[in-house]
């Protein structure tokens, strides 16, 4: 997952498919083979979005338990900059918008939990139970970077 933030705001998506779909959250997806966590927060976000995001530093790891199983890990990423400018692809809908303004509503329930403490410039690690949409607990451990 990759965050650009930016003059006051952070570059979020509308998930048009996939685990999330009609959710807000930031671009990501999964890593190829070959691949870095960071080169496929770049590529995700450029597929996604269709710009290139620069001097991305990694802040977090996300752990996610489903119910029925399922499990994800994620790294989360923050670039202060990017080149071109984000359109609307076949996956995602760019949202600009004011980090005094974050749609928390719109998102997944753990994304409040971790990205205000990322946007302040700390590092963590975090584990989250969910039953489908729903958070059944939490964790988060914070370093500061």
């Amino acid at each position: 997952m990759l965050f650009v933030v930016k003059d006051g705001q952070i570059l979020l998506i509308r998930k048009k498919r996939g685990l999330g779909a009609g959710k807000i959250n930031g671009p990501g997806g999964r890593i190829e083979p070959g691949e870095s966590p960071l080169e496929a927060a770049v590529r995700e976000t450029r597929e996604e979005l269709g710009i290139e995001a620069l001097s991305p530093k990694l802040h977090g790891e996300l752990h996610f338990q489903f119910v029925d199983g399922y499990s994800l890990h994620c790294s989360v990423f923050v670039s202060p900059d990017c080149t071109g400018d984000a359109v609307e692809t076949d996956e995602a809908i760019p949202l600009w918008t004011p980090l005094d303004a974050i749609p928390y509503h719109e998102m997944w329930e753990d994304d409040a939990r971790w990205l205000p403490g990322v946007l302040e410039g700390r590092s963590f690690c975090g584990h989250f139970h969910f039953d489908g949409d729903k958070m059944l607990s939490h964790s988060v451990e914070w370093e500061t970077l």
